[in-house]
């Protein structure tokens, strides 16, 4: 059951890295417009289906809210979980201005831009933290 649980997670943490590593692709290619909406909605969809694996998979809330942790750890874990969720609320802060943008032309673009940075803060933020929860 270890091993299929250090499995589990190995896969998990690979999904993340190629995930963050496809955000980065998507901001570098930022001025290739179909390119950067096709790499970053692939990003926001296969981010939050990893989130429902893992929760499918693992019962992470309910495993979160039970487990008995020592201190520091529960707070890392809260502080992963408020960051990860942040990171899902920008998801859909940037797709909202995203869209604007593709239909409405640039006025959207500073506020996208500013959103932008935050997200891939609070996504490389998630990622570093899913390291100290593990």
């Amino acid at each position: 059951m270890e091993d299929q649980n250090q499995f589990t997670a190995l896969l998990f943490q690979g999904q993340s890295t190629l995930i963050v590593i496809l955000m980065f692709a998507g901001v570098y290619f930022r001025k290739i417009r179909n390119r950067h909406v096709k790499i970053m909605s692939t990003v926001i969809i296969w981010d939050v289906l990893l989130i429902l694996q893992i929760e499918l998979n693992r019962s992470a809330i309910a495993k979160a809210a039970d487990a008995v942790m020592e201190v520091s750890n529960k707070m890392i874990l809260n502080i992963h979980v408020s960051i990860a969720v942040a990171t899902v609320i920008l998801y859909v802060f940037m797709v909202i201005t995203g869209r604007k943008i593709l239909k409405e032309g640039l006025d959207f673009k500073p506020k996208h831009k500013m959103l932008a940075f935050g997200t891939v803060t609070m996504r490389v933020l998630t990622y570093v933290t899913s390291f100290m929860v593990v």
